[in-house]
């Protein structure tokens, strides 16, 4: 049997107000080209679908596109499980329907965990799934209604240890000893390495609920794991990330964009890691004024499929230079659009160098709220409480909007 393993497409991410339509289709038609030539009997989704809970047609039409693409594959299976950016609701809206098209979407979790998981037989091979999406703070807490504990991340990660510990269980009553059994989630496992994108952040209180290798069912084969958009390994070689299949923020341009193919027979696999095609480049480049001016020449004379987006750092800033006119002025007749341009300069009465931000739209909230904790000189190695509490608040804001 063959399967692929995805994450992370979030289908209608914005880089800087620039809509990723174009890159995304192009990839999601790469991807359905994969999945017809390697002959895939079952595609994994571990959450994430969307960008936002509330996608919008456009987007939706995106989705529902590459699904019936898939369907019209050789590929038998579709196994797609909610992340914490996705609508629970607008994903499980169409199950139903979906069913019949051997697409199972798990989009929330189950007061029945045995909806969580599935088996089937395909070349003679039999697997089990347990699809597991994110668990949310509602979820967190009617899991650990009534119990105790000493501080508030326990209660996060012991819900998510019950969680799959209950989801393992039933994988065991359903597999034999010829079974494939594959656990999925969307969360951050201690060990993983993360970027500075703020999707990537710990979806949990200031990280205190995650989890480590370890702690998933010792059942499991292979764990397919979202939310890092890093494709990389946790630990072991068969609890895996397999990371965004493109650039979601600037802080991923040196990722290496990857899909991963297991082939198995019975328990033994076969893992592949396929490199994704690069459609758009995006890069972030820094010099003084003439080096930048140079390099943004020379991206441009190369040949694309899709305009350059560039980040732009400029140093050692001359008097009477203005970087940010010379720039656009620059780029009037080239093929590369400069999405962002930061001036570097040394702040008086300081040691070390910062980026001078435009905007404060430019710092997450995390950031923001760390950078006002050091100006009010407060330690939170001494306070962790207050994290704490800024992480419970930011989430469920998240959650909200």
């Amino acid at each position: 049997m063959k399967i692929l393993h995805t994450a992370d497409l979030h289908i209608g991410n914005r880089l800087h107000e620039q809509s990723q339509a174009e890159e995304q289709q192009l990839t999601l038609d790469w991807m359905i080209d994969l999945v017809q030539k390697e002959k895939i009997d079952v595609v994994l989704i571990s959450g994430d679908v969307f960008d936002t809970a509330q996608p919008s047609g456009q987007n939706l039409k995106m989705y529902y596109k590459f699904l019936t693409d898939l369907v019209r594959t050789d590929c038998k299976k579709v196994i797609i499980t909610g992340g914490n950016h996705d609508g629970a609701s607008v994903l499980n809206a169409p199950k139903e329907l979906l069913s019949f098209l051997d697409v199972t979407v798990v989009g929330k979790i189950s007061e029945n965990v045995e909806e969580e998981v599935f088996d089937f037989e395909i070349n003679g091979e039999k697997v089990v799934i347990a699809a597991v999406p994110f668990l949310r703070d509602q979820d967190i807490r009617k899991a650990t209604s009534g119990q105790q504990f000493d501080h508030i991340g326990d209660r996060f990660k012991e819900a998510l240890i019950e969680h799959y510990q209950k989801v393992g269980e039933v994988c065991e009553k359903k597999a034999d000893d010829k079974s494939f059994v594959i656990g999925m989630g969307h969360l951050f496992a201690i060990g993983g390495e993360t970027s500075t994108s703020e999707s990537e952040r710990s979806v949990y209180v200031g990280g205190l609920g995650d989890i480590g290798a370890d702690d998933f069912p010792k059942v499991f084969d292979y764990t397919a794991l979202g939310h890092l958009h890093r494709s990389q390994k946790v630990k072991y070689d068969h609890i895996r990330y397999s990371g965004s299949p493109y650039i979601l923020s600037f802080s991923e341009i040196h990722h290496k964009k990857e899909v991963i193919i297991l082939s198995t027979k019975a328990k033994d696999f076969k893992l592949e890691r396929v490199s994704v095609p690069v459609f758009r480049t995006i890069k972030k480049i820094k010099g003084n004024l003439d080096e930048c001016l140079t390099e943004l020449t020379s991206i441009a004379t190369l040949n694309h499929q899709l305009t350059p987006w560039i980040e732009v750092v400029v140093a050692d800033v001359k008097a009477g230079e203005n970087p940010i006119h010379e720039i656009y002025k620059h780029i009037e007749e080239l093929d590369v659009e400069v999405l962002k341009i930061g001036i570097h300069k040394e702040l008086e009465n300081r040691k070390v160098e910062r980026v001078q931000l435009s905007e404060l739209e430019d710092l997450t909230p995390e950031e923001t709220f760390l950078e006002l904790c050091q100006l009010r000189n407060l330690d939170l190695d001494d306070d962790p409480n207050m994290k704490d509490a800024f992480y419970e608040i930011y989430n469920k804001v998240k959650e909200r909007s």
